[in-house]
């Protein structure tokens, strides 16, 4: 049989929440470690398409639309068995049709990259995993006269501000969805918000993201916020994605969150070159929401 005719075989639609059962599993299959509520709380967030042969469900992409400009993909999947036919190709081709001329950003495995270069991405950083079960932390002390408290509703008008500087996305929507589930704390002095760190169910325990900071020596303040959620839960299993440039990977390895994969980030309508900087000089992110949502 042709290539033409397996691809003929090999059926295209949206991604609806019924599918949610049959994505967690093919994650599973690929050995990643989302629950099938964190599939849910992502496609509840974005879109996407799946593959279907004879009525099963072998393929998944989802993708992220933030303001008017700005979008990512990611959970591209394709059951090992049906590998090798063009599955994960035709899906990347309807993302990126949904998400048509806006600057689309993605995490790449060395194993994807050439074929993301073959769709016109180009490498413009680095994101790091770290992961790993949580000791006994102690909390580092934020800078002198700088204060940590839990964040509130009157925090979010800042907290959102920050996001999206710090991310290069418009975080208006996806800060308030995160917070149905998440606890976040806050990094101020004089009452004027310095960072914020979120702690929510993830995998197979805990993530510490989205993190964000304005810049200090060290990284102090990124540490500060990420240590004390670290010192909430010992004993428990988390996990950090730390974008590329930080202080922070030799300081997480130290505290048992070692670094076990790094992925490379591309971006696809738009020069690599203008968005391999940091996309603003006040505001830092040292942790993700995930790597398919930045």
């Amino acid at each position: 049989m042709s290539q033409s005719s397996i691809q003929q075989a090999v059926q295209y639609r949206r991604f609806t929440a019924d599918d949610v059962p049959v994505a967690h599993g093919l994650s599973l299959a690929v050995q990643w470690p989302h629950r099938a509520e964190d599939w849910l709380d992502m496609f509840n967030a974005g879109c996407g398409f799946v593959a279907e042969d004879g009525g099963e469900v072998i393929g998944t992409a989802l993708c992220w639309k933030f303001g008017a400009d700005r979008g990512t993909l990611g959970l591209v999947i394709v059951a090992p068995t049906q590998q090798g036919r063009g599955i994960g190709r035709r899906l990347m081709e309807l993302v990126l049709e949904e998400l048509g001329s806006r600057v689309t950003f993605l995490h790449a495995t060395e194993a994807g990259k050439p074929l993301y270069e073959k769709l016109g991405f180009a490498a413009c950083g680095t994101v790091i995993q770290h992961h790993g079960n949580i000791g006994t932390v102690a909390a580092i002390a934020p800078p002198a006269g700088e204060q940590l408290r839990a964040l509130t509703s009157d925090d979010m008008a800042k907290v959102i501000e920050i996001a999206s500087r710090a991310s290069g996305f418009d975080r208006s929507e996806t800060l308030p969805a995160l917070l149905k589930d998440a606890q976040g704390v806050v990094l101020e002095r004089g009452g004027t918000i310095q960072g914020f760190a979120l702690l929510r169910r993830f995998g197979r325990g805990y993530v510490i993201g989205p993190v964000a900071a304005a810049e200090s020596p060290d990284d102090v303040r990124a540490k500060s916020l990420i240590t004390y959620w670290l010192a909430q839960i010992p004993g428990a299993f988390g996990r950090i994605d730390v974008p590329g440039g930080t202080q922070l990977d030799g300081w997480l390895d130290g505290l048992g969150l070692k670094s076990v994969s790094s992925v490379v980030k591309m971006v696809r309508n738009a020069p690599a070159s203008e968005h391999c900087a940091a996309p603003d000089a006040a505001w830092r992110a040292f942790g993700l929401i995930n790597q398919a949502m930045a």
